[in-house]
């Protein structure tokens, strides 16, 4: 069975889904996709996602904000709130994106150091997007303590050097459909090298899909043909993959 790391049910067009959130669930399923993680990119936004949510057990949530998604500096009284709720399985997602919104850096940076102080203070991991500001991000790792919880760089792009450095204060590297693109060389292999224990699998739909559905509204099921390369690239059968990353999961996110 494999384990969906990281997507955006609430995001998702469900015009093509009329069934709703338990269609892709069920599509999902008949994929042998046992669970997924719906990952929070507002605070405005977390309390319908997790009433959208809430019915379905094979469903865990995380709470933070996007670092695109930066308004006010934030409010880590109602971070820590909302993520107190025993459904919330990590912070998030949190970090830094200066291709997109470089004039936000500081609010961004801000922003990063406050989650990672609510994610020690709840004892919850961090899910952290990262692009272009890999010396930053880890800068603001290492000072902020987030080794104390750990935690992801989901949908991974950067470096191995960058991977190998968040893998010694325990982080875990997550690969989307990014990973199936003709021009993902580099990121092939990093994802050959880093360990079996610290790789996890994704698809931030309705983002990104892998090939073959590029160009299309990505979803939970197709988070198998992220497996199916990953296995091809590290010489293991998707059995394997699908068996390491789904316990990666667990003991990353042990209050799933």
């Amino acid at each position: 069975m494999f384990i969906d790391s990281h997507c955006h049910l609430d995001r998702l067009k469900l015009s093509e889904f009329p069934g709703g959130i338990r269609e892709v669930i069920d599509l999902a399923s008949k994929a042998n996709v046992s669970r997924m993680l719906c990952v929070s990119v507002t605070l405005d936004e977390f309390p319908a996602m997790a009433e959208a949510t809430k019915p379905y057990e094979q469903v865990d949530i995380s709470c933070g904000t996007h670092p695109l998604n930066q308004g006010d500096e934030i409010d880590i009284e109602r971070l820590t709130q909302l993520s107190n709720d025993p459904r919330v399985v990590a912070i998030g997602e949190t970090g830094l994106d200066y291709f997109y919104a470089p004039e936000t850096k500081q609010v961004q940076q801000d922003s990063f150091q406050k989650h990672i102080k609510v994610a020690k203070q709840l004892n919850k991991p961090l899910i952290i997007h990262t692009r272009d500001a890999r010396q930053d991000t880890l800068d603001i790792m290492r000072n902020g303590g987030a080794e104390q919880v750990g935690g992801v760089l989901h949908c991974f792009t950067e470096s191995w050097e960058m991977a190998e450095q968040a893998l010694q204060m325990g982080f875990y590297i997550s690969f989307s459909g990014i990973v199936t693109f003709k021009n993902a060389d580099e990121l092939r292999e990093v994802a050959q090298k880093v360990p079996d224990d610290r790789f996890l699998i994704e698809t931030d739909a309705p983002y990104l899909a892998p090939v073959p559905h590029r160009g299309k509204q990505n979803q939970p099921a197709f988070v198998v043909h992220v497996a199916e390369l990953l296995a091809e690239v590290r010489g293991q059968t998707v059995a394997q993959i699908a068996e390491l990353s789904s316990a990666n999961y667990h003991r990353l996110f042990h209050k799933s």
